[in-house]
């Protein structure tokens, strides 16, 4: 008999393995990011490829986070939980040994299955077990612990990838994910949502990852050259109608996966927009940059994760007091001086400066402290944006939100960047790929490297400040209850 049909469930196991299993999620990510400038060298992948080791994770996690959510109501989370990790773990192994690029992708798109199942149920388990009066007290708990995850995996994989290789950026999850699905094996009883009423909206679903997915795809091969303009063109409309097909299916859908009515609210639809421009940029930056601080500036991996080790510190050290900070004056001046502070940081890393201080630390010290100022306010006004009933549905739609807001801002930026490498740089040089040091070729190829970073992260600082003008523009001022 497992321990979670023992009586009197063992709480603080309970929170370990949720723990355990949503930071694997969290830091997969930020590890990958660090790694994609040595898996380019190891399998020979060119920029598109690299996109894709990202965006085929983030692409399924993201379209599918609101069906893994709806299976556990219904079905039980402790069964969708297990499953999830289980399928994160296994399409981990896949990733370590993956010999080719195409394998990898392929890989990285079952482990995206594997998080949308696995991340919605983390909190759902910790809600439906710990009693009113200490839930709050273990969310925080797990919060605190995710974000020092999310913090030490950058400093920890980039150390582990110069030791050994970029597969342990993928073997590392394989332990982590025996150890949840342990625990909750062990320790974790079922439960689920005995009101959940309607079927699963599988096809709004469906529309929305095949409509994202030849979206991504062809602004993607503008960055890898395999296609034509006519061909570009045709996948980019193909997916743009797709996704309005999806808004007009959800329309009329029985149990829509993303609830139309939700958006007739101006201060959720407000607080949407910010997310995608927002975390688009975020995501955006995070794949760009260490192909800067590794392929130009020749920092190792654990180099690169130490410049970027601010980011999840300062999140997680600040975001307590600033949403306490958003209770008290509303989220409005947060949501407006944050992603002004991004894009500070963002314009910093598109000047390139030399001097790694100059051009990189200080530019990631801006993002994180508007990180910082931004996440709990933005949470806290998407809650308030509608009625309590709705707060879970509209938590799922933004979490969704960020997700995908990061497939197509690194479809886009990648487009961007190809484009203007090519437009300078000599012919046969690929973007991350510098020539040695010592190489004639190193200056072109640095200049063209260089102005394509530039306009890159110029576009990311962009959306930052449009994320400004849309908190400005669409939350209301004052403190309290931003809508109800």
């Amino acid at each position: 008999m497992s321990g979670a049909d023992r009586s009197g469930p063992n709480t603080t196991l309970i929170l370990t393995a949720a723990i355990a299993a949503s930071a694997m999620a969290f830091i997969d990510g930020s590890i990958v990011n660090i790694a994609l400038p040595v898996i380019q060298r190891g399998l020979g992948a060119d920029l598109a490829d690299l996109q894709w080791v990202s965006n085929a994770y983030l692409l399924l996690l993201g379209s599918l986070i609101l069906v893994g959510g709806g299976l556990g109501d219904r079905i039980g989370r402790r069964r969708i939980f297990l499953a999830g990790i289980f399928l994160f773990g296994a399409a981990s192994v896949v990733c370590a040994l993956a010999p080719t690029v195409g394998i990898l992708i392929g890989a990285r798109l079952v482990q995206g299955v594997g998080a949308a199942l696995l991340v919605p149920q983390s909190l759902a388990i910790i809600s439906a077990t710990f009693p009113k009066e200490v839930r709050g007290k273990a969310i925080g708990t797990w919060a605190a612990a995710s974000s020092i995850a999310t913090a030490l995996g950058p400093p920890l994989g980039g150390w582990l990838i110069d030791l050994l290789s970029w597969r342990i950026a993928f073997w590392i999850n394989v332990p982590i994910a025996a150890f949840a699905i342990w625990l909750t094996w062990q320790y974790v009883p079922e439960n689920r949502d005995e009101g959940a009423e309607g079927p699963i909206d599988w096809v709004g679903s469906a529309i929305v990852v095949v409509a994202l997915g030849v979206l991504t795809y062809g602004l993607t091969a503008i960055s890898g050259g395999g296609l034509g303009g006519t061909a570009v063109a045709v996948l980019v409309v193909a997916g743009l109608a797709g996704l309005a097909a999806f808004v007009l299916y959800e329309r009329r859908a029985a149990n829509p996966v993303m609830p139309p009515e939700l958006f007739r609210s101006p201060v959720f639809t407000g607080t949407n927009i910010i997310t995608v421009f927002l975390y688009g940029a975020l995501a955006a930056f995070l794949f760009l940059m260490p192909f800067d601080l590794q392929g130009r500036r020749g920092l190792t991996a654990s180099e690169t994760g130490l410049v970027m080790l601010p980011i999840g510190i300062i999140i997680g050290v600040l975001s307590r007091m600033t949403g306490s900070l958003a209770d008290k004056y509303g989220p409005r001046p947060f949501l407006v001086v944050g992603p002004v502070l991004v894009g500070l940081g963002a314009a910093g890393l598109a000047l390139n400066l030399a001097d790694i201080w100059l051009g990189a630390v200080v530019p990631v010290l801006f993002i994180s402290v508007g990180m910082a100022i931004v996440v709990s306010p933005l949470t806290t006004a998407v809650m308030n944006s509608v009625p309590d009933a709705r707060s879970g549905a509209a938590s799922g739609v933004n979490n969704a939100a960020s997700r995908l807001a990061g497939v197509l801002a690194i479809a886009i930026i990648g487009a961007v960047a190809s484009l203007t490498f090519a437009a300078y740089a000599p012919a046969g040089a690929t973007f991350g790929l510098l020539p040695a040091p010592d190489d004639p070729a190193r200056a072109a190829s640095e200049g063209a490297f260089v102005t394509a970073y530039a306009a890159a992260q110029g576009f990311a600082a962009i959306w930052c400040f449009a994320a400004a003008v849309a908190a400005w523009l669409t939350l209301p001022a004052g403190g309290g209850a931003t809508e109800k």
